[in-house]
């Protein structure tokens, strides 16, 4: 699951350091309605990133669970280096254009100021295989928007209802897989909105490491 809405995905800017700004209003309003979407669903575990944001979206749904959250620092978000709390057209450019690159297959590419797509790739690896071993059947992973794009894009086996890597994936959007690092994730499930309810959704804020297509061309960056 991605968080909830930050102050930092209104505004535009570019928020990956620690500890990351709160959630709005809104933003705390799609976590209690994520933790009343998936009220039926099996969880053993909750993990989040060192982000306070992911602690925020997590805390309902821990809360009715009895579940206390567990910090993993490699599910944080792509590092924007150089362009850390920048809204500014050449950042967000270079923000995304840095995470296409990975995308489109050359992963030794380094965000300016940042980590390459390997580093990316082993940090957020390690963390899902820290998962995995701690033997859950089921766990929800709270993290970030391109980190989860980015990894998920690179390691799910292809398939046909997947999204194009352009489209966004909103506040409190929810990814289901299934498997583990040896065999192999398959998606089961990819609700790109508000598992809550679109009416939770903001068409208005900026956020950009939400969306990998700002300008709508079916491009990457």
């Amino acid at each position: 699951m991605r968080h909830g809405q930050t102050h930092a995905n209104v505004s535009g800017e570019l928020d990956t350091a620690h500890p990351g700004l709160d959630l709005t209003d809104l933003g705390r309003a799609q976590a209690a309605a994520a933790a009343q979407a998936i009220a039926d669903e099996r969880l053993d575990a909750i993990y989040v990133s060192s982000r306070v944001r992911t602690h925020q979206t997590a805390a309902p749904t821990a809360a009715d669970r009895g579940l206390e959250p567990v910090q993993l620092d490699g599910l944080q978000e792509i590092d924007a280096g150089d362009f850390e709390m920048r809204s500014d057209h050449d950042a967000v450019a270079g923000y995304i254009g840095a995470v296409a690159t990975w995308l489109e297959g050359d992963l030794a590419h380094r965000m300016p100021g940042g980590e390459t797509g390997e580093e990316f790739l082993a940090r957020y690896d390690a963390a899902v295989r820290a998962i995995v071993e701690a033997g859950h059947d089921a766990a929800l992973v709270v993290s970030h928007g391109a980190a989860l794009r980015t990894w998920v894009s690179t390691r799910m086996v292809p398939h046909p209802d997947a999204p194009p890597a352009t489209q966004p994936l909103h506040n409190t959007a929810l990814i289901v897989l299934e498997g583990d690092h040896d065999s192999g994730w398959e998606m089961v499930s990819w609700q790109g909105h508000p598992v809550g309810g679109d009416f939770l959704d903001d068409p208005t804020a900026e956020d950009p490491t939400g969306d990998l297509d700002p300008d709508g061309d079916g491009e990457i960056g």
